[in-house]
C-alpha cells in the first residue's frame, strides 16, 4: 500500500492585488489546507483587509470587491492565525515561490517569522513528472489530470483545493510508477530541485533504497 503524506503538508493559496509584495502588492484572501494521508483534513480560509484599494482588474479576475475586503478581518489578525495553522509543517503551493514571498512579506510587516519546514511546488513537480503537457497553469493542468474545480477558479479556497488534489495525484503517481511505498515532503523537495531528465533515475534509486 502506498502511503502518501503520512506527515502533513499544508497547501496554501493567496489572492493578491498584484504580482509582487516588494512593489507594494498585498494579500486579499488566503486558503490553507492541511493534507494528511492523501486527504484534506483541516482548512483555514479568510478574506483579508490590508487597507489597500482593490484594482478593478483583480475584481474582474477573482470577484473579490473592495467592500468584501473592507469588511474582512485585518491582516494583523489573520496572519498570526495562519502561521499558527501552518506551524512547522511543510508548505506547498502551485508556483510556491509566489505564495511564499507574500507569506514572508506580510509576516515581516508584522514582525513575525513563518515556521514551515520545506517548500513543495506542485507546478515544478508537474513539469518534471508530466513533461509535454499543453499547459501547467492550474486550471489547464487539473483538467488534463482529470481533476475538476468544484467552484469558481481564482478564489483562494477553490484554487487551493484543486492544487491539493494535484499534489495528491502526484504522490500516488510517484508511488505507483516507481514502486515507492511512502511519499513525503522531503522526497518532493528533492524532485523539485532536479531537471525533468534526471527525475526518473533519481526516483528509481529512491525505490531501490526503500526496498533494502
Amino acid at each position: 500500500m502506498i502511503k502518501v503524506f503520512a506527515k502533513p503538508i499544508v497547501m496554501i493559496d493567496f489572492e493578491t492585488t498584484g504580482l509582487s509584495p516588494d512593489r507594494g502588492d498585498r494579500i486579499t484572501e488566503v486558503a490553507a489546507l492541511r493534507i494528511v494521508g492523501g486527504h484534506v483534513v483541516e482548512r483555514y480560509v479568510s478574506l483579508i483587509n490590508c487597507n489597500v484599494r482593490i484594482p478593478s482588474f483583480i475584481t474582474g479576475l477573482t470577484g473579490i470587491t473592495q467592500a468584501m475586503v473592507d469588511g474582512a478581518p485585518p491582516v494583523s489578525q489573520v496572519l498570526p492565525k495562519l502561521l499558527e495553522f501552518i506551524g512547522s509543517d511543510a508548505l506547498s503551493a502551485h508556483n510556491a515561490s509566489f505564495d511564499e514571498r507574500f507569506l514572508r512579506g506580510e509576516s515581516c510587516r508584522l514582525g513575525l517569522v513563518p515556521g514551515h519546514q520545506g517548500l513543495v511546488c506542485s507546478l515544478k513537480l508537474s513539469r518534471r513528472l508530466f513533461p509535454g503537457l499543453a499547459s501547467y497553469k492550474l486550471g489547464m493542468l487539473s483538467s488534463q489530470l482529470g481533476i475538476r474545480f468544484k467552484s469558481a477558479a481564482h478564489r483562494a479556497e477553490s484554487d487551493a483545493e484543486v492544487a491539493a488534489q494535484v499534489l495528491i495525484h502526484i504522490g500516488h503517481h510517484i508511488g505507483m510508477a516507481y514502486g515507492i511505498a511512502a511519499i513525503d515532503s522531503p522526497l518532493l523537495v528533492s524532485v523539485n530541485r532536479l531537471s525533468a531528465a534526471k527525475v526518473p533515475q533519481f526516483l528509481q534509486r529512491q525505490a531501490r533504497a526503500s526496498q533494502t
